[in-house]
């Protein structure tokens, strides 16, 4: 009677979804594989299906999906590829988010309000996720609302690197848009050579959401070239009073620097007329067409992602890749 071959190689296979596709087969690609192919679709009442091409037994999946806008139907689609690995015996599910949905509603601000991001980890968990990537979360603490491993990456490295190359020659003034994103502009000040800190002073209204008053930049801005940081650009309204604020200071120039670029409207054109010479962000989610401008560079996150993969496939250390301040080279394609 002869025994059963009994195989220890561990399989990786690439999932991706509808939302933000360029993005995941760059992470493919980098990652010397391809795309598992899939139907999805939508009925005609809205509801999504999905169904994968090949047998996903056993394998160790990383299911690849910008929350973008419509950012509801992109999250079900995401949980219904989740769920579908399961079912079909996948060994190891692992989530791939650049940017993570309802992130902003990490706590309640008022009564009788939801903490929506904390929902969104439970429903991934359910659906059978074990593991999430994630890119430069809006509050730390998201980390903890998932029951598993999370692994927060941070564009920081990518950033810094295109911004130090291009205006490390001039004094630069880091800058953070609020008092709560300070620890952040210090890691930005550290690979920027120390840069100078500074915030500006605001405040944000409850009762409206996407609307704040920017008050005075506190700190040291004149002469300097400012590098306003931030996670994500939604509205723009925050960043561009921001780089107001900046230049009212006596600012040789703004650059904006975010990883998100969600640009809702009225964003762009915010950005187009505000006094910021470049705004850089990151491919996290994608920039459709109308919304390019002149002063828009996107960098891509892809060889963050794939690097990130590949220490998790391979049992290794994510928390490594930013270690060392040479190891932004690592994260070029």
């Amino acid at each position: 009677m002869t025994g059963l071959k009994k195989t220890t190689e561990k399989n990786l296979m690439v999932f991706s979804g509808r939302a933000h596709p360029s993005l995941a087969e760059e992470v493919a690609r980098l990652l010397d594989t391809d795309l598992v192919p899939q139907s999805a679709y939508q009925f005609a009442n809205g509801e999504i299906y999905v169904r994968y091409e090949e047998s996903v037994r056993g394998c160790d999946a990383f299911v690849i999906q910008s929350h973008t806008s419509p950012i509801n139907e992109w999250i079900m689609e995401h949980l219904l590829m989740v769920d579908a690995l399961k079912r079909a015996s996948a060994k190891r599910i692992t989530v791939v988010m650049p940017f993570y949905g309802y992130g902003r509603q990490d706590k309640k601000h008022r009564g009788r309000e939801p903490i929506s991001a904390r929902l969104i980890a439970d429903l991934f968990k359910t659906a059978g996720a074990d593991r999430l990537i994630t890119v430069d979360l809006h509050a730390d603490q998201i980390q903890g609302f998932f029951d598993g491993p999370v692994d927060h990456l941070m564009a920081l490295p990518i950033l810094t690197q295109y911004v130090r190359e291009k205006y490390g020659d001039q004094p630069l003034a880091v800058v953070s848009p609020d008092a709560g994103r300070i620890r952040v502009a210090e890691r930005w000040s550290a690979r920027l050579g120390g840069a100078p800190l500074a915030f500006i002073h605001k405040s944000r209204r409850t009762d409206r959401p996407n609307e704040t008053v920017a008050n005075r930049v506190v700190g040291e801005v004149k002469d300097r070239i400012c590098v306003l940081t931030d996670d994500m650009i939604d509205t723009g309204g925050t960043i561009v009073q921001a780089a107001e604020a900046c230049m009212n200071e006596g600012a040789a120039g703004v650059i904006i620097a975010a990883t998100h670029a969600i640009l809702s409207d009225p964003a762009v054109e915010r950005l187009k007329n505000s006094p910021a010479v470049e705004v850089v962000v990151t491919n996290t989610l994608p920039v459709a067409a109308e919304n390019q401008f002149d002063k828009l560079t996107t960098l891509s996150i892809a060889p963050l992602i794939s690097r990130a993969i590949k220490e998790v496939f391979e049992d290794g250390s994510v928390t490594s890749m930013f270690d060392d301040d040479a190891q932004p080279a690592l994260f070029r394609p």
